[in-house]
């Protein structure tokens, strides 16, 4: 399996990660209906198109409030360049 964005990020969000606790599991760890895109665990390698992730220190809207945002993404580059 490929890395998925909270190993990426270090996040800790994902199920049994550090701050799982703290604050909660992020949508994208927990999203199963993306499980195996790009060879990832749930969403984790498609994190762009799920609403609520955490990312920046904040929590993102809906996929168009985050399209912006991601497109600079580097893990979402990093998937790009990985998927080519």
């Amino acid at each position: 399996m490929k890395q998925n964005c909270w190993d990426f990020k270090k996040c800790g969000r994902n199920p049994g990660g550090p701050k799982e606790n703290e604050l909660g599991v992020c949508p994208v760890a927990a999203y199963t209906s993306l499980a195996g895109v790009h060879g990832g665990r749930n969403a984790g390698r498609a994190c762009w198109v799920v609403a609520g992730s955490l990312c920046g220190g904040k929590i993102q809207g809906n996929e168009e409030n985050k399209r912006q945002a991601c497109w600079e993404c580097d893990f979402l580059h990093l998937v790009k360049k990985e998927e080519e």
